[in-house]
């Protein structure tokens, strides 16, 4: 069913779930109508599905989910539509607004994959055959943001969306839906790679580490701006966690703050254990500090007042307070009543 402004309005993320989940957007809805695309993250996409909704758009949202409870108020009483229009697959998305009637969350899948596998039960044939062209790329996407590691050349497309940008790479995709590489883009996805060791290797001489009271000894790897892109996240922290270091342990989490041309924070967290949501949940206000994501692959907003102290200061805090809550569970009820008789 067509809105009325008879805009696709699709809003999407900026890494390679992201792009993919787009591109699969536009080939299953381009014949409808014309078609806008947002990439974006999570500190604007609540400003553009209100604006979406409120112009009667068509609205197609994937891989990212509101940050703010006025916002699912609002949805919850604007949406009066029979399909869904919210696809995602981030735990923290799931625990806040899973189940609602505009959302479909599954979080065994990445975004691309839970919106192709949506269309695959819901869409017309015609549909289908168009969005089946993308099937490599959703694979690899696939593949690549829930870490399967069985394809290698995972590595190398989200290396092409850092090297081309989200909107370079996403053009590649619609133009040509084939998720071969040709010898030219395989070669410079190549050259990026190996540039990007170097700069590994410059980060974790600048990463440092600090130990978590509470936690038993675990602690966070924080590293400040400048040595790091902000499409390295992914492939440093996984060396990080999953890597060990010469003594042979690994963070609880890996902390990145990447600083905005505007001044603000984008920090990226990465972690093995659910660490990293529960640190936005406890850091997340709706106000000067916003965030989201997986549990183990999320991240947090700070605004221009901050500098690299006080967010590793902040996020530290966190991580204390979830220690100190984590051993709070460990007393029970049989506990407290022993003390209160004594």
């Amino acid at each position: 069913m067509i809105a009325s402004s008879g805009l696709v309005n699709i809003i999407s993320h900026t890494d390679l779930d992201g792009v993919v989940a787009a591109a699969v957007a536009w080939y299953a809805n381009s014949r409808f109508g014309p078609v806008k695309i947002s990439l974006t993250g999570y500190g604007e996409v609540d400003n553009l599905i209100l604006e979406g909704l409120r112009r009667h758009d068509r609205v197609i949202t994937l891989d990212l989910s509101p940050q703010f409870q006025n916002t699912i108020d609002e949805i919850d009483r604007f949406f009066g539509e029979t399909e869904p229009f919210l696809f995602d697959h981030h735990q923290s998305t799931h625990d806040k607004i899973g189940g609602r009637p505009w959302t479909v969350v599954n979080t065994k899948r990445c975004g691309a994959a839970v919106y192709w596998d949506w269309l695959a039960n819901n869409a017309p044939e015609s549909t289908k055959r168009l969005v089946a062209r993308l099937s490599g790329f959703v694979e690899v996407a696939n593949d690549r943001d829930l870490w399967i590691n069985e394809n290698a050349d995972g590595r190398l497309w989200q290396a092409m969306v850092t090297l081309c940008g989200e909107w370079g790479a996403l053009t590649r995709i619609i133009a040509n839906p084939d998720a071969t590489f040709t010898d030219a883009e395989r070669a410079a996805a190549l050259k990026f790679v190996a540039a990007q060791e170097e700069r590994f290797k410059a980060a974790r001489e600048n990463m440092s580490r600090k130990k978590i009271r509470g936690a038993g000894g675990a602690d966070m790897a924080f590293l400040g701006d400048g040595f790091l892109e902000f499409g390295d996240t992914s492939d440093f922290c996984g060396a990080i966690l999953d890597r060990h270091d010469e003594a042979g342990t690994a963070p609880a989490l890996v902390a990145l703050a990447f600083r905005r041309p505007s001044g603000t924070w984008a920090v990226s967290l990465r972690s093995r254990d659910g660490l990293a949501g529960r640190a936005v949940s406890l850091l997340k206000d709706g106000r000067k500090i916003r965030g989201g994501g997986h549990e183990d692959a999320a991240a947090l907003y700070f605004p221009v007042s901050y500098d690299e102290k006080s967010i590793k200061d902040t996020i530290l805090s966190a991580l204390e307070t979830n220690s100190e809550n984590q051993a709070g569970m460990g007393v029970t009820l049989g506990d407290l009543l022993k003390g209160f008789g004594q």
